[in-house]
């Protein structure tokens, strides 16, 4: 075998301009791979980070069960169907144990409680509809980044305090430790102070949403040992409909995977890996095909040489292994190159959180190096099995004639 290696590494050293094009073509096509894996695998990142970074991942409610329609009939009521609730939930109660349950369920990574609630936001005679949401201090940012996206002041709540987005604020003529009024729908009212103003860039947010202390929620909103929502992070973002079927089939809680509230998003990352994984297919058969056709050329170029050996005792095993060999070393080299030659191109990228507009979303991270160079050395093998099988075909006579 080690007298096969040298004989294939002399046929490529025989012929180095051949040889330097056949790398250089593996390696083009390795880079290729690499590339494109790297751009849509950052693409990919960037659009969930843009629209799913401040979203929960699962999100776990309080279960509202449809409500019986009775008639009567003879006397007697009958069910007749069921309908929805009109009346709004209370939310779970006992929270702390709810989510020392979810968070002992694998995969989940972050648990925050939610508690929601509407009114308006007074200041003088300038008034701004919102969201309120209450959060637990200290886990402000465990969903919305808040601490990514502060303009001013602070993400930390404390009692009395408010966060609020940029348009809001522009809106009601409020800067940090401004004071500002909510007013529920209940009628409940609370004088609050702005301790911080964010931009995520997500116009709902910006615009009409009030962030405030789990307790003071709670008590404008007449919900005292209550939250709305658990949200939930995980480990694999794509997990989550297999890990909200879990916890809903454990607890009977009302579960919503991000997949069901963003399906459209969903289906265009789905789409989008497809789209990838063609592109990776084709790069390859562009490397089997180019190998493939070099060796077929080499083992013509050769053919007397071939039979000199057959004539000389070569059996057609030795003559199969050191083809085999030479197209393993090509796509080798060749996978070496175009990683090298990728890495250096593609590591000036900057990260995917720090990605600017009208900047390639590149993580070299999602490259696939060490798959690239894998693959392109086993198609590379499988490539030359076609020229090895006709070189060991070969009958030494006719060779030598020729």
């Amino acid at each position: 075998m080690l007298y096969g290696a040298k004989m294939a590494w002399r046929h490529l050293g025989s012929a180095p301009g051949q040889t330097a094009l056949l790398v250089a073509g593996v390696a083009a096509a390795v880079f290729i791979f690499i590339f494109m894996s790297a751009l849509i695998g950052g693409l990919a990142e960037l659009l969930v980070m843009r629209t799913l970074g401040n979203q929960a991942d699962v999100t776990v409610a309080a279960p509202d069960p449809p409500l019986p329609v009775l008639v009567p009939v003879q006397g007697r009521h009958v069910l007749a169907a069921r309908q929805a609730s009109t009346s709004p939930s209370l939310g779970l109660a006992a929270p702390r144990a709810w989510e020392a349950t979810l968070a002992a369920f694998p995969g989940v990574q972050v648990v925050a409680p939610k508690l929601l609630g509407s009114g308006v936001l007074i200041r003088g005679e300038v008034t701004r509809p919102v969201t309120l949401s209450g959060l637990e201090p200290g886990r402000e940012s465990a969903i919305i980044r808040f601490d990514r996206a502060m303009l001013a002041g602070t993400a930390a709540l404390a009692a009395g305090e408010v966060l609020i987005g940029e348009k809001l604020a522009r809106d009601l003529g409020l800067s940090v430790g401004r004071a500002v009024t909510f007013r529920a729908d209940n009628g409940n009212s609370v004088t609050l102070t702005v301790s911080g103003i964010f931009r995520l860039g997500l116009g709902q947010l910006d615009e009409a949403a009030a962030f405030v202390p789990m307790s003071t929620a709670q008590a404008v909103l007449e919900r005292p040992g209550r939250v709305s929502v658990i949200e939930l992070k995980l480990d694999d973002l794509y997990a989550a409909p297999a890990v909200a079927a879990r916890i809903a089939a454990s607890t009977g809680l009302d579960v919503t995977p991000w997949t069901e509230t963003n399906a459209q998003l969903f289906e265009a990352l789905r789409a989008q890996g497809n789209t990838g994984l063609i592109l990776k297919v084709f790069a390859m058969i562009t490397v089997v095909i180019g190998i493939a056709s070099a060796l077929m050329l080499t083992t013509f170029r050769r053919r007397g040489e071939i039979g000199i050996m057959r004539a000389f005792g070569a059996t057609r095993r030795f003559i199969l292994y050191v083809f085999v060999l030479e197209g393993a070393l090509i796509g080798l080299a060749g996978g070496l190159a175009g990683a090298l030659l990728a890495a250096a191109a593609l590591s000036p990228f900057p990260p995917i959180e720090e990605v600017q507009t009208g900047q390639l979303p590149v993580d070299l991270g999602q490259g696939s190096i060490g798959l690239a160079i894998w693959l392109t050395t086993l198609g590379a093998t499988l490539a030359a099995l076609l020229p090895a099988r006709a070189a060991a075909r070969l009958d030494p006579v006719e060779a030598i004639q020729q």
